[in-house]
């Protein structure tokens, strides 16, 4: 019998059990459940022994996670679908899948973080609880720790984003080089990091309240982050050479959309 697995959703957010290993259920959940209004697909694995008890109903797991009459293993049994990401704790998450629209699955697996110490734009494009784009002088850590502050006004309890490419915008916001950044509205882009790089006061500004387009693996930098006030978790992304040569099926295929 195969072992029962949990994983936590972030596109569309869900916690849900499956007999499925994670490529397998990578695969099944971008392109053969009709769940999805896009087919990519980001999730974690769960520790089951880290969930806090009595935040979700575990007992469904040998219920309802077992084998059809026909022998074949339980795709999906959801066991939450509201504010998931906020009552699993950052301990519980183990490694970090990115699905493709054509079903191909890249495991990360958590590295060691470095902070940045220069000050600098950055642009996260954030996928849950919410998935607007946002331009920042706050590297990724202090960035998590400003997000998820119960004494500001716009606050959410934990985060996933990633941190995307800006080039010599990064520096110079209005002439800089753009190169081949495909981001949406690119002078409203210059203009706002311009305002952040010129405002101390001012850490963080809305760049796109929804980001249409999926993720943006092409420009991704450094890797997806996943935190709280509490707990902060790094998981790398491979450079150009790496996918190019050891996940080669799985990069041609994110770049295909």
């Amino acid at each position: 019998m195969s072992a029962t697995r949990i994983y936590l959703s972030l596109i569309p957010q869900g916690l849900i059990a499956s007999m499925l290993p994670p490529d397998e259920f990578g695969n099944y959940y971008a392109v053969g459940t009709r769940v999805h209004a896009r087919g990519e697909a980001i999730f974690f694995e769960v520790d089951r022994s880290a969930i806090p008890h009595g935040e979700f109903p575990l007992e469904m797991i040998e219920q309802r996670c077992v084998p059809k009459a026909d022998g074949s293993p339980m795709k999906s049994v959801y066991l939450g679908i509201y504010r998931v990401l906020s009552r699993i704790p950052v301990a519980a998450l183990g490694n970090l899948y990115l699905v493709t629209r054509e079903g191909q699955t890249l495991e990360l697996t958590r590295s060691e973080y470095v902070r940045e110490p220069d000050r600098q734009a950055h642009l996260y494009q954030e996928f849950c609880p919410i998935d607007p784009m946002v331009a920042s002088c706050l590297e990724p850590l202090e960035f998590c720790r400003a997000i998820t502050d119960p004494s500001r006004p716009v606050h959410v309890p934990r985060i996933v984003f990633s941190q995307l490419s800006l080039r010599e915008l990064a520096w110079d916001p209005l002439h800089g080089e753009a190169h081949d950044l495909p981001y949406p509205n690119m002078q409203h882009l210059r203009e706002v990091l311009d305002t952040l790089l010129r405002d101390e006061h001012k850490s963080s500004k809305l760049f796109l309240k929804q980001v249409p387009e999926g993720v943006f693996y092409r420009t991704l930098r450094g890797g997806f982050y996943v935190g709280d006030q509490h707990d902060f978790a790094f998981y790398r992304f491979p450079g150009i050479d790496e996918l190019e040569t050891r996940h080669y099926s799985w990069w041609r295929s994110a770049q295909r959309f």
